[in-house]
């Protein structure tokens, strides 16, 4: 397969990095610090599953120069959807698939319209990863995986093959049944953690033994399930309790990529998490209160954090 990544951070320089160690046809799609490493340096992974290397990466900051692909792995955060997606274009053949990885629910509706819903695919990941410098990434914790699938939840040629490509690259991966059941169910755990990990700027080994924060967690829990359900997607009687072992599976020290970027500054996927929630239980006149209350309090270090971009 012939495979471009978009963006080489936490997630696309560790699935990016595991697929082109392999051997697949790879080419990341960056820009600026982390272009001029991969061309000079290379890419380097510290990973709690073995570290590697790679000396010659295929990089450009020209989607053009590389052609049609068979794949096109969209990493980079939620916020940057709408604005790469014009972008891809010139890679977009009769079969290509475009798989966003993103945390969130709302990127395959973003890129339709604009590469063809014909080539959009629901996807997600999980990773404790982060970027240590350009173009060297640290896999902290947990054991990776994707997932993705046909927004219609009929098995195809090309999920199968993308499928072998990663599990021949030693990637856990997986074309489920329903994808957007799949989707919403990293949306469950991955948003109250972020937004109550944001508020606090605690890891979840913290808030998760405060009992009023497990009380919050869980009536946020409860209105993203409304959310899920009212947009067709049922989550499950057990949703709450299978969300609640994950948090209490995770390591000490855990934290969301959303409460990282926010305590540093930068900024983060707020409105594609929380303020998802508020937009989605808005237009089926759903009532998230606790998550509204926490994305209204967020706010401001988001927009600061955006100022100073």
């Amino acid at each position: 397969m012939k495979i471009a990544v978009i963006g080489a951070g936490g997630v696309g320089g560790y699935f990016g990095g595991k697929l082109a160690h392999a051997g697949v046809d790879t080419t990341f799609i960056v820009r600026g610090a982390t272009l001029q490493a991969l061309r000079s340096k290379g890419l380097r992974v510290e990973s709690v599953e073995g570290d590697f290397s790679i000396a010659n990466v295929q990089a450009t900051d020209d989607p053009a120069s590389i052609g049609q692909v068979d794949a096109i792995l969209l990493a980079v955060k939620a916020w940057q959807v709408a604005e790469v997606a014009a972008t891809l274009r010139p890679m977009i053949g009769p079969d290509t698939a475009v798989v966003p990885l993103e945390n969130g629910v709302e990127a395959p509706e973003i890129l339709s319209p604009i590469l063809g819903r014909e080539h959009v695919l629901g996807g997600l990941c999980a990773i404790v990863s982060f970027i240590v410098v350009p173009g060297h990434i640290r896999h902290a914790a947990f054991e990776p995986f994707v997932m993705f699938g046909e927004l219609d939840n009929h098995r195809s040629d090309r999920t199968t093959r993308l499928r072998e490509a990663f599990l021949q690259a030693g990637v856990k991966a997986d074309v489920p049944e329903d994808i957007h059941h799949s989707m919403w169910s990293k949306f469950l755990f991955i948003t109250p953690m972020s937004g109550i990990g944001a508020i606090t700027r605690v890891p979840v080994d913290v808030w998760r033994a405060v009992p009023e924060l497990e009380l919050l967690a869980t009536q946020m829990l409860n209105e993203i399930i409304a959310v899920a359900a009212a947009r067709g997607i049922a989550l499950g009687d057990d949703a709450v309790a299978r969300t609640w072992q994950r948090y209490l599976a995770m390591a000490p020290g855990s934290t969301a990529s959303l409460q990282r970027d926010l305590m540093e500054g930068r900024p983060s996927e707020l409105d594609a998490q929380l303020g998802a929630v508020v937009r989605l239980g808005r237009e089926r006149a759903i009532p998230v209160p606790v998550t509204e209350s926490l994305y209204y309090c967020l706010l401001p270090q988001e927009r600061i954090a955006r100022q100073a971009k």
